[in-house]
């Protein structure tokens, strides 16, 4: 019984098995086993299907070895930077799928790196980052407003990248976080708003009230958001310093309000489409 199916290079040098490590390390691959001997070493890389593939007639790549990967472009624009020679640049084939090819380093070969394009295995669908058109709400707590006020801001800066206009944005203020869920039900059933960014900020104290308010107000807006179908961006941090909380509020981790309110608009946009309206 076989036990597995691999490409053996043998490069000629040190150099060219760095460059050969180098190479598949910076495509992605993971690093499978490896060993060290007195007379040889080596490495394997491995990836989740590998196997023989036989196939006749025109469009089949000329190369050594061959890849499949999630995303062809961005494999690419990673090859473009290390500087790596390309024998075929990214293109558009007729079996739906896009690829390019590369030269393995110390002359081992070709390289051939290909995506199938979306639908040709399945149907795939997501929302896109446009939110022109769109209606928002955000509401944000006004305890921990240090925090509160950057999270929001980062999310007013999201929501107008993406072409919300500033009118079809309502700011809609709450004492704590644990009022956000409430209140985003509420807006959520005037039907007025194609999605809802959550803004808050709870800090780990001496008693079990963090424990309670942040479990609540996680259950409350997921719950929100199933039982009205209104998509809701969820921006509640819950830190255990404040450190924390500003770094995740535009600093070092980025601003999660920010984040929350890309995914609402993804949100609103993959409900657009999936309801057809």
């Amino acid at each position: 019984m076989i036990k597995s199916f691999h490409r053996l290079l043998v490069p000629a040098n040190e150099g060219d098995y760095r460059a050969l490590v180098e190479f598949f390390e910076s495509l992605g691959l993971a690093r499978g086993e490896s060993w060290e001997g007195r007379r040889s070493r080596g490495v394997k890389f491995d990836a989740t299907e590998s196997g023989v593939e036989i196939g006749m007639g025109e469009g089949f790549p000329a190369a050594d070895l061959v890849v499949e990967v999630d995303n062809a472009d961005v494999v690419a624009d990673v090859a473009r930077r290390k500087g790596y020679t390309f024998t075929q640049d990214i293109a558009d084939l007729d079996w739906g799928a896009r690829l390019f090819a590369l030269a393995l380093p110390g002359g081992a070969g070709q390289l051939a790196v290909f995506s199938y394009n979306e639908n040709w295995r399945q149907m795939t669908h997501e929302g896109s980052l446009d939110a022109t058109g769109m209606r928002f709400a955000v509401v944000v707590s006004r305890f921990n407003s240090f925090i509160t006020e950057r999270l929001l801001s980062g999310s007013m800066d999201a929501l107008r990248r993406e072409g919300a206009a500033n009118e079809d944005i309502e700011v809609v203020r709450v004492p704590g976080a644990f009022e956000i869920p409430g209140a985003a039900r509420m807006l959520a059933q005037t039907g007025k708003f194609h999605a809802i960014v959550c803004i808050g900020c709870l800090l780990r104290g001496d008693t079990l009230h963090y424990e309670v308010i942040a479990n609540e107000v996680t259950r409350g807006v997921g719950q929100a958001a199933q039982e009205t179908s209104v998509p809701m961006g969820f921006g509640v941090l819950t830190c255990d310093t404040l450190e924390q909380a500003i770094d995740r509020a535009g600093l070092k981790a980025g601003n999660k309000g920010f984040e929350a309110a890309l995914a609402a608009v993804e949100m609103a946009n993959l409900k657009k489409a999936a309801s057809g309206k």
